[in-house]
């Protein structure tokens, strides 16, 4: 199957620089993936289209402000350093620009100081292994120091950081964000399980990955970055409990689809508390195993979410429902509108 088919005109205006005031207020499209017949919604009615007895399960990680902004300890020239994932104790792996003037042994400074970074290895396309020094708890001092990972299609700068953040953000370790969660409120998740549907959580830490771009001409060629997961024995015997039951498994996102069909794999088709690392890569003619419907954003032509979306309703019907998004205007990527396929 070739990357290409995936492919459709996007106009780069329709790419959401900047969240709207009111996240329940994004623009939703329903797309029911049996007839592929399309509705087009306000995102606050979801719970519309959610039946007592359903459970939405959403990923529960956190953003680090992972961009970091320092000097070379010797010539003082600029550096930026994206971290990416913890190594052991206070070893990051990270990319690193300009990459060529970070060799082993180099050190970088940021805040006058207050965080130091020795490089202690050197990877390739701009990866390094960078061992920090600080004093205090370094997750305080990335806070005060360190900047959101916005991806690299949003060039406009984010006013307020929390925004980049689901509201139930609470375990760390993200280099992006589960950004089909965005457009939840406390208020909206309240009103969702006041109806009788259930909420549960996983966790899945979003790397970099997601936003690189599939190089090859045949998917089946592509080798998909791996990101850690974490399901707990309460969600595992709920979504257990949901699917003896009959009822419908509803993920938010694909970060959550991804775990989800990564633990049915590994269990026979049954929820169990798990965690590990998962590179599933899921494109049409993949057999769901976990999931009925699922909550996302829209995604880059030829990327890997595409696929996922179009193994979910079908390639046809999925860039059918892309192309009325475009002609209807919807807002696209991290900051823009959803999308229910159901």
């Amino acid at each position: 199957m070739k990357v290409e088919l995936f492919d459709f005109h996007l106009p780069e205006e329709l790419i959401a620089q900047t969240p709207l005031e009111q996240r329940t207020e994004s623009r939703l499209m329903v797309l029911d993936k049996e007839t592929g017949e399309i509705t087009h919604e306000i995102f606050k009615n979801i719970k519309n289209y959610l039946t007592p007895g359903d459970v939405l399960v959403l990923n529960d990680t956190k953003v680090l402000p992972a961009r970091l902004f320092g000097i070379k300890a010797d010539t003082g020239a600029k550096i930026e350093v994206l971290l990416l994932k913890q190594q052991e104790g206070d070893k990051w792996e990270a990319l690193v620009k300009p990459a060529k003037r970070i060799k082993e042994g180099t050190e970088i400074l940021f805040g006058d100081g207050q965080l130091k970074a020795v490089c202690e290895d050197v990877g390739e396309h701009g990866g390094r292994i960078l061992d920090f020094q600080y004093e205090g708890i370094f997750y305080e001092v990335l806070e005060e120091l360190g900047q959101m990972p916005l991806p690299p299609y949003i060039k406009e700068q984010l006013e307020d950081q929390d925004r980049y953040q689901t509201v139930y953000a609470r375990e760390r370790g993200s280099a992006a964000a589960p950004t089909a969660g965005l457009h939840f409120t406390e208020e909206l998740l309240a009103e969702i399980q006041e109806m009788g549907v259930h909420v549960a959580f996983i966790t899945l830490h979003v790397g970099l990955g997601t936003f690189r771009p599939v190089s090859v001409e045949d998917i089946d060629e592509h080798e998909m970055h791996s990101e850690y997961y974490v399901m707990t024995e309460g969600t595992a015997r709920l979504l257990n409990d949901v699917k003896d039951k009959g009822r419908k498994i509803i993920t938010v996102g694909t970060t959550s689809t991804r775990t989800l069909e990564s633990i049915a794999l590994k269990s026979g088709g049954v929820f169990k508390e798990d965690s590990g690392w998962t590179n599933i890569f899921i494109y049409p003619g993949y057999e769901f195993k976990a999931i009925d419907g699922m909550i996302t954003n829209f995604h880059l032509p030829k990327s890997t979410l595409i696929m996922l979306v179009s193994a979910l309703a079908g390639r046809e019907p999925i860039l059918k429902a892309y192309n009325t998004a475009v002609e209807e205007k919807y807002r696209f990527f991290s900051f823009g509108d959803a999308m229910f396929i159901r």
